[in-house]
């Protein structure tokens, strides 16, 4: 047992020790940014999003199904995870900067939010450009709905949006729910369909704008009655 008393010994199994934990961490580092643990979408059904109850933000609300919002003309819709947070409104801001052509084609531009808190919801109205409804029971944010918790933090990506937004000006504040993810829909007219279903898969990946409005030059507004006559 003469080892014991060589202090190499001790200094060999600390390194040893060391070593692991320094490995241990690298790995779970590396799988941080994979999307192995990532929780994977469920695709929502134009029946599903159909059926949805929204609320307005009037003093006096009124509670609506979601099918209202794209039923004669399509619509783009966000579903926001955090009106508070700066890579939300750099979302917004980006989706905002598509209204101009959106209205040339006839497509409102909508937002949900889960929560209705303070200020938060006028405070990220200079961000959007559209009409903002309450999804109290969140289904926008499903039919599965995914989180992401503090893994977050340790995303390269995640920081690369933070200060991508950063550099571009925005900020926030940590008012309300952030952790399930949003996302961002263009739903045709009528029964058309879902042309574009983009689900957040980390805080801050942000819709392709391109990519929205090329789905939304392919909505078709309903025709009336009259105007096929």
């Amino acid at each position: 047992m003469s080892f014991l008393q060589d202090p190499s010994f001790f200094t060999m199994g600390m390194w040893s020790i060391g070593a692991g934990a320094l490995g241990a961490a690298a790995l779970a580092l590396w799988l941080a940014n994979t999307d192995i643990f990532l929780s994977k979408p469920q695709q929502a059904t134009l029946e599903y999003l159909e059926e949805i109850d929204l609320k307005t933000l009037e003093k006096e609300p009124r509670t609506f199904k979601a099918k209202e919002l794209w039923e004669k003309n399509g619509a783009v819709i966000m579903a926001v995870r955090r009106p508070g947070c700066f890579l939300c409104r750099e979302e917004a801001a980006e989706l905002s900067s598509l209204k101009p052509k959106l209205d040339e084609l006839g497509i409102p531009l909508y937002a949900v939010v889960k929560e209705q808190i303070k200020t938060e919801v006028e405070d990220f109205q200079p961000f959007f450009k559209g009409k903002i409804f309450l999804d109290e029971k969140k289904m926008f944010y499903g039919p599965q709905r995914r989180k992401m918790m503090f893994m977050g933090f340790v995303r390269l990506g995640v920081w690369n949006n933070f200060f991508r937004a950063r550099n571009g000006g925005f900020s926030g504040n940590l008012e309300g729910e952030g952790f399930i993810l949003g996302g961002v829909f263009v739903l045709g007219s009528g029964k058309q369909g879902i042309l574009l279903e983009h689900r957040e898969k980390e805080f801050g990946d942000k819709v392709n704008p391109f990519s929205v409005l090329e789905a939304a030059k392919k909505i078709k507004p309903q025709t009336s009655a009259s105007e096929k006559k």
